[in-house]
């Protein structure tokens, strides 16, 4: 294994938008770790990733045992570095290219 970007996000406590499920209700955060390999690919992953962060389709707000709670949306995120595919980790041959596609 290589040397690994690790974009990590932040989430506070907050209150939802008029998109969300439950709109003005406030919902727990937490902090999200994501790897991308450090290479030519995963930098241009890792800015494709920025770009969907910054227009809010990177995270998601749903409702787990009456709790308003973020959790990872529909943009595919490694986060570990190992376990394969199974484990949502490398080694994933296709990872890069699927990503980007839903990118």
């Amino acid at each position: 294994r290589g040397p690994a970007l690790q974009p990590l996000f932040k989430m506070s406590y907050s209150c939802s938008k008029a998109r969300d499920p439950r709109p003005g209700q406030p919902y727990k955060g937490g902090n999200f770790c994501a790897f991308l390999p450090d290479n030519k690919e995963g930098l241009k992953t890792a800015k494709l990733m920025k770009k969907a962060f910054e227009r809010g389709l990177t995270f998601q707000i749903k409702s787990c045992n009456g709790e308003e709670r973020v959790t990872w949306g529909p943009i595919p995120h490694k986060t570990s570095w190992d376990g394969g595919k199974a484990r949502n980790g490398y080694p994933d041959a296709q990872y890069l290219r699927e990503v980007s596609t839903a990118l």
